[in-house]
């Protein structure tokens, strides 16, 4: 775990936040490729076991329960793809950002978590596809996000390679505090 300054572990970032290489390789995207392909497969495998009460616990105060992380990641991981394909179509779009705390506290953040898995797995299956298909030229496109300025599509794909493993470590280290193993 990522420990804090006072030496406790950052619960927030399990392993550590996103900070990209200074130079993004073909090797770096087809390895973050890869962790997303295999994100679906073993969040379903971490998340499979749980009860609804487990399914309904913070993975930290003040945190989000582990069923608004298993909707959450389908959630913004189906805005990432858009975001690729608008990237792949349209000359430098500038992207809609989203309340990701507040679409995690609509009706269908709080059901059952087998669609939002299952959901994941084909989402991300059609999103490893066309990842798969691109050429290195076209990772260098770039969408425009509203806060943080240009964004190529090389950096948002180790970014939701993060992303996903983030998530997952959240839920990981919780049933290991938790002793749900």
């Amino acid at each position: 775990m990522t420990p804090t300054n006072s030496g406790t572990p950052d619960l927030r970032y399990p392993i550590g936040r996103y900070a990209p290489p200074a130079e993004i390789t073909e090797q770096q995207v087809e390895a973050w490729i890869d962790e997303i392909a295999a994100l679906p497969a073993d969040l379903r495998a971490t998340v499979a076991p749980l009860t609804d009460e487990q399914l309904d616990t913070p993975y930290r105060p003040d945190g989000w329960t582990v069923r608004q992380v298993v909707h959450h990641l389908f959630d913004s991981h189906l805005n990432s793809y858009v975001r690729f394909k608008w990237t792949l179509t349209e000359d430098r779009p500038v992207i809609k950002a989203y309340d990701e705390k507040a679409w995690a506290e609509l009706p269908d953040a709080r059901g059952p978590v087998g669609p939002s898995l299952d959901a994941l797995e084909a989402l991300h299956t059609r999103w490893e596809e066309l990842l798969r298909g691109l050429d290195w030229p076209r990772f260098q496109l770039e969408f425009v996000h509203p806060a943080a300025g240009p964004v190529p599509l090389s950096r948002n794909v180790g970014l939701y390679a993060w992303h996903g493993r983030h998530h997952l470590a959240h839920i990981e280290r919780l049933v290991e505090r938790e002793g749900w193993m």
